[in-house]
Formats: C-alpha cells, sequence, structure tokens
C-alpha cells in the first residue's frame, strides 16, 4: 500500500481530502525560506558580511595610495635630479627620495590600520609624521609646476597627492567607523535572534521517521473520531516544553500520519500567536 494510499484512508472517515500538491510544496518553500532567513540574519554572518566590506575598503584605498604614490614618483624624481645628466650617480640617487618618503607613509598607514580596528588612537607624533610626508610629496610633485607658472601643470601634478593625502586621513576613519558597524550588526542580529525564535523546519518535521509500533502505547482510535477531537487532545498534552512536530502529535493522539502534519501546523500556528496553545481551548 503506497504512502498517498494510506494517508487517504486516515482522513477519509473525517470527509476531508489531503493537502493538495502544490500546498505541500509551499509548506516546503516557507520552511526552506524560513531556514535560510534564520542563517542569514545569525549574528556571525551579518558580522562576517561587514567584515568583508571592511577588507574591499582596505583594498581599494589601499589600491589607490599607492597608484598616486607611484605616479608622483617621476615628478620627485625630477624635482631631485635638478638637471643632471641621465644615469650619473646624482641622477639614480634621485629615485631613491620618493621612495623614502612613500615607505615611511605607507608604514604609518599600515600601523594605523590595526590600531583603527581596535580602537587605538596614536600619538600626536604620528600624525605629524603623515602629514610632513605627504605635504613633502606635494611640495615636490608641483615645484615645477609652480616655478614655471604653469596653472595646468600645478592642476595635474596636484590630483594625485592630494587623493592620498584624503585617502590616508579617510581611510582610517572608515577603518574605525566598520569596527562600530560590525559591531552594531552583532548586536542587533543578537537581539533579532532572541526575539524571533528558532522554527523547526517544516520538510525536517515531515520527513521525521515514524516511531517504532512497539513503542506506541496510544490505543487506536476509533475512526469516527474527528479531527477537532484530535486537536484538541493534542492542545491538551501540550507543554513548553515540547516542541510541536507531526511524530509527537501522532504519538499522543494516535492519529494518522497524514492528518498529524497538518494538526502540528495548525496547533504550532495557535501556540505562536497566543503564546500558549491551552488559550485557544
Amino acid at each position: 500500500m503506497s504512502a498517498v494510499t494510506r494517508v487517504r484512508e486516515g482522513v477519509a472517515a473525517f470527509g476531508r481530502l489531503p493537502a493538495a500538491p502544490a500546498a505541500q510544496q509551499l509548506a516546503a518553500d516557507a520552511a526552506e525560506a524560513a531556514e535560510l532567513r534564520a542563517y542569514a540574519t545569525h549574528p556571525d554572518v551579518v558580522a562576517l558580511r561587514v567584515e568583508r566590506v571592511r577588507a574591499e575598503v582596505d583594498r581599494l584605498c589601499w589600491a589607490g595610495i599607492v597608484l598616486g604614490l607611484g605616479f608622483t614618483m617621476t615628478n620627485v624624481q625630477s624635482f631631485a635630479a635638478a638637471g643632471t645628466p641621465a644615469w650619473s650617480l646624482p641622477w639614480l640617487a634621485a629615485w631613491l627620495l620618493d621612495p623614502t618618503v612613500s615607505l615611511v607613509l605607507l608604514a604609518i598607514l599600515r600601523a594605523e590600520q590595526v590600531t583603527a580596528r581596535y580602537r587605538v588612537r596614536t600619538g600626536s607624533w604620528t600624525r605629524r609624521a603623515k602629514w610632513f610626508t605627504l605635504a613633502a610629496t606635494y611640495v615636490m610633485n608641483t615645484w615645477h609646476s609652480w616655478a614655471t607658472g604653469s596653472v595646468s601643470g600645478v592642476v595635474l601634478h596636484s590630483v594625485p597627492p592630494l587623493v592620498v593625502f584624503v585617502a590616508a586621513e579617510a581611510v582610517t576613519d572608515l577603518r574605525d567607523k566598520l569596527t562600530e558597524a560590525v559591531t552594531a550588526a552583532f548586536a542587533e542580529a543578537e537581539q533579532q535572534a532572541v526575539l524571533i525564535p528558532a522554527v523547526k523546519p517544516l520538510a525536517s518535521a515531515a520527513a521525521e521517521p515514524e516511531p517504532p509500533k512497539a513503542k506506541r502505547t496510544n490505543k487506536k482510535v476509533s475512526a469516527r473520531v474527528s479531527s477537532a477531537d484530535y486537536l484538541a487532545k493534542a492542545r491538551e498534552l501540550w507543554t513548553p516544553e515540547v516542541t510541536v512536530s507531526p511524530a509527537w502529535v501522532r504519538e499522543v493522539t494516535g492519529c494518522s500520519r497524514g492528518l498529524s502534519s497538518r494538526l502540528a501546523s495548525v496547533l504550532a500556528a495557535e501556540i505562536a500567536e497566543g503564546g500558549d496553545g491551552h488559550e485557544h481551548r
């Protein structure tokens, strides 16, 4: 005898047909959506998403800063070489000036990346060193344009150093705010997880195996018992410590397997709405 036939025989006495396949599919979809929402709003998952955004911000800011400093290298070398013959010793040494300043700046920014993550404020000398290196890069990069009075050259060679300067200041504040966002997101998600109780997926409940017949102690109920009587009996025996499931309904009422899933859904809905299934008696 197939499972469908057993379900139909179990509910035929009550004059009702089992749930349509479309309704069963909707119930399974609802259970899957509830389970997905429970994972999506988990505090650790929410915090992980913010951490990934923080990593993206760091990568983009570092890429912009490195590219900006690389753009200024040629102008700084020209400023330091001051017309010396190409490939001479002073000309070659001039290439070391920009990396010297840039490496100090990058070291400061890297240190601030860690201190900002743990909300540790650095001293005044750290900020002075950062501003000095940025100012030195700007002056050396635009000196020739200022000397020749080239407005377009000043604008062109001012943009990269100023972008580096603004990014260096903004990235520290962004890291600090993203750290606060991680904490706030974790706390908010944790609060919602407490307010919204975890829902046992209907699909797993429906797939729950029927208890062995040897363990059943309930007597076979007469076919004339209505579904309302089964539901009333389940309400009577339910306690707050009990998790409502089709298996539990079958165990305490002795109803059929097909009817137990429907009664479990109705009783669970009553408990969720009223806070206590006994209020619906």
